[in-house]
């Protein structure tokens, strides 16, 4: 079985939470600011860079929020993959220090933007959304 180690970012301000567009492969959905860890990297430090790589704002993380675990069987990965592909995705709270909104280019992500709470359960979006609200004591 594969492994991916991950850490994203809940930022919530005035009710409203940023989400990055994932578009990768044909797939594609609503997600938390954040991706895998570079070789050696600290997942602090990953996380605070995919929020800037995805997003244009420079963040700052508080209290670790959850580790959550999803195995995808290798059937529903990317055309070719032989294995399973075990996510451990890990979820800080974090605000915005600066920055400036902008999608990324050239990456997994083509967008970002703030969404009321209230309107993440009408958006299509990936599992990561709803166990990081969870892990945040929030609802959608």
């Amino acid at each position: 079985m594969a492994l991916r180690v991950a850490a994203y970012c809940i930022i919530v301000d005035d009710n409203r939470i940023l989400l990055s567009h994932w578009n990768e492969g044909g797939n594609s959905g609503w997600t938390l600011p954040g991706g895998g860890l570079d070789p050696y990297e600290d997942p602090a430090d990953a996380a605070v860079r995919e929020v800037f790589e995805e997003t244009g704002y420079r963040a700052e993380l508080g209290e670790l929020l959850g580790v959550d675990s999803h195995v995808i069987p290798a059937e529903n990965r990317f055309h070719g993959a032989t294995e399973p592909l075990q996510a451990l995705r890990i979820v800080y709270r974090a605000r915005v220090t600066g920055g400036e909104l902008t999608n990324e280019v050239g990456g997994s992500t083509d967008e970002a933007a703030w969404f009321p709470l209230g309107d993440v359960a009408s958006l299509h979006h990936v599992g990561l959304v709803d166990a990081g609200l969870r892990f945040a004591g929030l609802s959608a």
